[in-house]
């Protein structure tokens, strides 16, 4: 039989008599716990942005008849399948939605937004709508200048004026190349930015402004020009403006393929000996013509831009040049290089886009008397 003073009953009375309150502390603590457990999934999928740090525009085009479930998994997926997009998961956007009454509510459009935002925030700029900005295509051919761009831009509707495009053409600056040195224009540059405006085919906003155009068209080159090009110019030891402006007359001057990389073998040879290029496509630039004759005056002419007069490249491209023309600049035909071809000229012009080469002056003198007068 038990004491009375037997210590080990005493602390069972007492723990008898505590017990309902431990364990209804315990079921306060648990309850607290799972409602801060529930707070915090709340916070951090619905209120919580998925950067609050990152305020980088991300365009987000909302097609019409999109359901709730199709516009979450293009805001979960903005940025790629394998980048984190503007919503933490598809569930949470479609379980807000869902419970605010907003699922059909949502809008069509493009909408710029950003992963600082949270999904009340997102929700709130769908629902208000923004309509969809129209696109439209335009196509720039291998060849064209500048000006010829400006022009066909006007022309087709995209530019209400060509003065903005052909006065940012000549900040070189525009061109973010990770290859390359900021362009200038310099005093005898007529536009610093031409060579750079790669003929391919473009979509743009209807509404886009001439500087969006251009840097849509200089992210293509920056794009197209790859760091192997970069390398190559370099073990020719020339700059990547140099290989521009070189592939910009072989665009010019050749127009069947097989002539591109011979008449870059004639005008490596020729830069190699220190002649003067006598491009008659520098000196078209030049003077605002496309002719294949030119009287002495004209030959003549004072420009950085007229190869006859001086030696070496031009001062800057003469026209866009493309894909097949910037091989060509960086890969001459190796026959025609090594065996020193060092002259071409137009067969003719009526009959066929090819050209003759010829190694000798005397060589050339006798082809350009045979297909000049077709040249007329």
């Amino acid at each position: 039989m038990p004491q009375k003073n037997d210590p080990a009953a005493a602390r069972r009375r007492t723990w008898q008599i505590l017990r309902p309150f431990a364990a209804g502390l315990l079921s306060v603590l648990l309850v607290v716990l799972t409602v801060i457990g529930v707070l915090r999934y709340v916070l951090s999928h619905f209120v919580y942005p998925v950067n609050a740090e990152d305020n980088t525009p991300i365009e987000v085009v909302i097609p019409s008849g999109s359901s709730a479930s199709k516009i979450a998994s293009l805001l979960y997926n903005a940025r790629g399948q394998d980048e984190q997009g503007l919503i933490v998961s598809t569930a949470s956007f479609k379980v807000y939605v869902d419970f605010t009454g907003k699922a059909n509510a949502l809008k069509a459009g493009t909408y710029v937004l950003s992963r600082n935002m949270t999904i009340p925030e997102i929700v709130n700029i769908l629902c208000a709508g923004n309509e969809t900005r129209r696109v439209t295509r335009f196509t720039i051919p291998e060849g064209y200048t500048v000006s010829e761009v400006a022009q066909s831009l006007f022309e087709a509707g995209i530019l209400e004026t060509q003065d903005d495009f052909l006065a940012l053409c000549t900040d070189g600056t525009l061109l973010s190349s990770p290859y390359m040195e900021p362009l200038t224009n310099g005093a005898d540059r007529r536009f610093a930015l031409e060579g750079y405006l790669f003929p391919d085919t473009y979509e743009v906003y209807e509404d886009a402004a001439a500087a969006d155009i251009l840097k849509k068209m200089l992210n293509r080159f920056s794009v197209v020009f790859t760091e192997e090009d970069a390398n190559r110019a370099q073990e020719l030891n020339m700059t990547v403006d140099q290989v521009i402006t070189l592939a910009s007359m072989i665009e010019k001057e050749a127009a069947a393929d097989e002539d591109f990389a011979r008449v870059s073998a004639v005008f490596h040879n020729r830069l190699y000996r220190g002649m003067a290029m006598e491009s008659c496509a520098t000196l078209s630039y030049a003077l605002g013509v496309r002719k294949f004759t030119f009287t002495q005056e004209e030959l003549a002419t004072v420009s950085p831009y007229n190869t006859y007069k001086n030696k070496g490249l031009p001062v800057g491209p003469i026209c866009n040049p493309g894909r097949a023309a910037i091989d060509a600049a960086l890969y001459p035909e190796e026959t025609y290089l090594s065996e020193g071809y060092l002259y071409f000229c137009n067969m003719d012009p009526k009959t066929t886009n090819r050209l003759v080469f010829s190694k000798t002056y005397e060589e050339h003198q006798s082809n350009v008397a045979l297909y000049s007068p077709a040249w007329e």
